[in-house]
């Protein structure tokens, strides 16, 4: 057994197949002249803790990190039907019309769980997601930001392309409408450290992964991006008030919760624009 990286083979079942050492990204797992996997001590930090080797292991005989393959999922006959896929991809819609109703705890904190399982480059899992987790602090965060802009636009400090915000802030001021936010229950911020390799494509894989198994679950979402320009850009003080730190790009940002309309059908995009490469 590998004591850093926790590299153990259960050599009663093992069939000594080494699936796990084709597979492994970081080609450190070797074939012992036993014929069972293992790790040399000398490469063991270049893993990738990518725990592909865990996951294609058929007989579940390997564990790595303390990452036991009985407390994982199994994939066998448990894929959606592609049909069923293909409807929640085309299906989904951008909401804006939200129930009163905040999400169940225990539901949010499936959506985050599930959604962090998003690829990221170089497997860095660095992606942070910041969350307004009820209708009170999405408020009290929209009345700030609200503030934040009316001191702005009261020194005429809106940048080019961003006057719009004025309006914004009449329709909030006189008639109470919430164009920034949309009365939202719950608000994301997905964030990542701008020294990772890639943090903004994995800020966005991340709330796309989110996106769609809110859907499944009966949830609204909308990509948010007034309010993403608005804490990035506009009023950056709002990124500190939620906590989101400095050395952080911020990848979007999305409201969801509970949707007070409901589709019937899919619209109808395409044709799709593809450009089929050519080789010389």
């Amino acid at each position: 057994m590998s004591t850093i990286l926790d590299f153990e083979i259960n050599t009663q079942t093992c069939t000594r197949c080494g699936y796990c050492a084709a597979d492994c990204p970081a080609r450190i797992i070797g074939m012992h002249e036993n014929g069972f996997p293992f790790i040399p001590v000398e490469k063991e930090a270049n893993c990738y803790r990518c725990q592909h080797c865990l996951a294609v292991c058929p007989e579940a005989s390997l564990s790595i990190h303390g990452k036991k393959p009985s407390e994982s999922l199994s994939l066998e006959n448990g894929l959606p039907e592609p049909a069923k896929l293909e409807l929640l991809m085309k299906g989904r819609r951008s909401v804006r019309r939200f129930q009163e109703a905040e999400l169940d705890s225990e539901l949010l904190g499936k959506l985050l769980e599930v959604a962090w399982h998003a690829p990221t480059g170089v497997n860095s899992r660095q992606v942070l997601f910041t969350v307004l987790d009820s209708r009170a602090k999405v408020a009290e965060f929209r009345d700030g930001v609200m503030a934040g802009l009316a001191d702005v636009v009261g020194k005429n400090a809106l940048p080019e392309g961003r006057e719009f915000y004025a309006g914004f802030l009449k329709l909030w001021k006189e008639k109470q409408i919430d164009i920034l936010f949309r009365s939202a229950p719950h608000l994301l911020v997905a964030s990542a450290p701008a020294t990772v390799a890639t943090p903004l494509p994995d800020c966005l894989i991340a709330l796309s992964y989110f996106e769609l198994f809110a859907r499944a679950n009966g949830v609204g979402t909308l990509w948010n991006g007034l309010a993403k320009w608005a804490i990035a850009d506009l009023l950056p003080e709002s990124r500190r008030r939620l906590g989101i730190p400095d050395d952080h790009v911020i990848g979007y940002v999305m409201s969801f919760g509970k949707p007070a309309v409901h589709y019937y059908r899919t619209v109808q995009h395409g044709p799709a624009l593809i450009n089929r490469a050519l080789t010389t």
